[in-house]
């Protein structure tokens, strides 16, 4: 019966057997990044370092045991190949008369600029009763991140040029950066930030990429512009008491990478391209 079953296997004609699926094989390149090993900015863990799998392991630690979680995770496909990943990550779970609410969400770049990380939020809605001073806030951001490069307008601002935070005169400690924050900024530290034509903050950077659609694409000429490399943004919104913080977001925006990232990707999609339609070789015969 073996015997008959296997001469009936090798019988079957070529044709009729499944065609063969070879995965598309891309070689990643690490793109060039704002942040230097021993400056690199995080939040929850997740930094310019991380890739969509490193980052979606926090994700979901961090909503784990909240049923009300609403998780949106994106996946797009490399070029007209199979290989699929992760494009973006975005989990919220809403805010209640006891509950804070939270939203984390973050982009990547594709498979190959090894789908790191160049957008990444976290928003914080808290509850009434559980509302932080502000006070207690500017102190873990700077216990955290250091010294901001200027601060007002409910901001806290960290820009990054050349792998380290841009200083622009003004030495922010935990009073000052307390008693700067609710006003509007400095005009004469914020004129700094600009390029030689007055162009460029990274603040204005910073506000933009937060209300753009977060695909490389759509970022690129909002990166080119920027006269930084990287932001991080701190925002902390008060309530009804002046004094206790009502919503915190934090933003992290490498722009260099945004740059590097979307050319090298560019650069693999053609590549792809072109191997699947190869350009005809041939030469022309002796006349």
């Amino acid at each position: 019966m073996l015997r008959r079953a296997l001469i009936l296997f090798l019988a079957v004609s070529p044709a009729a057997l499944p065609a063969v699926s070879f995965a598309y094989e891309i070689k990643a390149k690490i793109s060039e990044s704002a942040f230097a090993a021993k400056q690199r900015p995080d939040i929850l863990g997740i930094s310019a370092d991380s890739t969509a799998e490193s980052a979606r392991a926090i994700f979901e630690s961090t909503f784990k045991g909240r049923t009300d979680t609403k998780t949106d995770i994106q996946h797009e496909k490399f070029g007209d190949t199979a290989v699929s990943y992760i494009a973006a990550l975005n989990f919220n779970s809403p805010s209640g008369p006891k509950q804070t609410g939270e939203m984390l969400s973050s982009s990547f770049s594709s498979p190959a600029s090894a789908n790191q990380a160049y957008f990444i939020a976290r928003n914080l809605t808290f509850a009434q009763d559980q509302r932080p001073s502000k006070t207690e806030m500017i102190k873990q951001v700077m216990d955290k991140y250091g010294a901001p490069t200027i601060v007002g307008d409910h901001h806290l601002y960290y820009i990054y040029r050349a792998g380290k935070v841009v200083s622009v005169g003004a030495k922010y400690k935990g009073a000052t950066a307390l008693d700067a924050i609710d006003r509007p900024l400095d005009p004469r530290a914020a004129i700094k930030l600009d390029d030689a034509n007055g162009h460029g903050s990274c603040v204005a950077g910073a506000k933009h990429s937060q209300t753009k659609e977060k695909t490389l694409n759509a970022m690129l000429d909002e990166a080119k512009s920027a006269n930084c490399d990287g932001v991080l943004s701190v925002q902390l919104m008060p309530g009804t008491s002046p004094e206790r913080i009502a919503s915190a977001e934090f933003t992290l925006v490498d722009f260099k990478r945004i740059i590097s990232a979307a050319r090298i990707d560019s650069d693999a999609l053609v590549a792809e391209k072109n191997e699947r339609n190869p350009t005809p070789q041939g030469s022309a015969p002796k006349l």
